[in-house]
């Protein structure tokens, strides 16, 4: 999967981690394990961008910023990348978490239309693939 694809798709996941439990719902352990151990890498290397991803979705997040963020430390760490992949690939398969991205995809994409344009195609590409119509790992070259 491409870095963006997979630091778009992890910041979506973290923040659809949460909102999940939040409600008081449990997400699937792989998935829990892979939020935790992806989180805890970034913040050896991006302290700001975990502390603004605990915050959201309460807090508004700049989400042009935390994918820069979050791609940067990738590019730089390969444990960084590496635990970004895992988280991506766990989300991808957690039905609980692909519900709640179709239930605030709309919160995404008005935050990603307030950003540049290579931001916004990878959030539409991550709603997409919450609703199912994407196959993202066959879409990333249009980026």
């Amino acid at each position: 999967m491409e870095p963006l694809t997979a630091a778009g798709l992890a910041i979506a996941t973290v923040i659809t981690t949460k909102a999940i439990e939040k409600t008081g719902e449990k997400v699937g352990e792989t998935l829990w394990n892979q939020t935790g151990k992806f989180l805890v890498t970034l913040t050896k290397h991006s302290l700001y961008t975990v502390v603004a991803l605990e915050k959201a979705p309460s807090q508004p997040l700049d989400y042009r910023k935390a994918l820069s963020e979050v791609e940067l430390a990738a590019a730089k760490h390969p444990e960084v990348n590496q635990a970004m992949q895992e988280l991506a690939a766990a989300a991808k398969d957690d039905a609980k978490v692909n519900q709640a991205m179709q239930e605030w995809a709309d919160i995404i994409v008005r935050e990603a239309l307030k950003s540049q344009s290579s931001t916004n195609q990878i959030f539409e590409k991550i709603i997409n693939y919450a609703h199912g119509d994407v196959n993202i790992q066959n879409q990333t070259n249009n980026i």
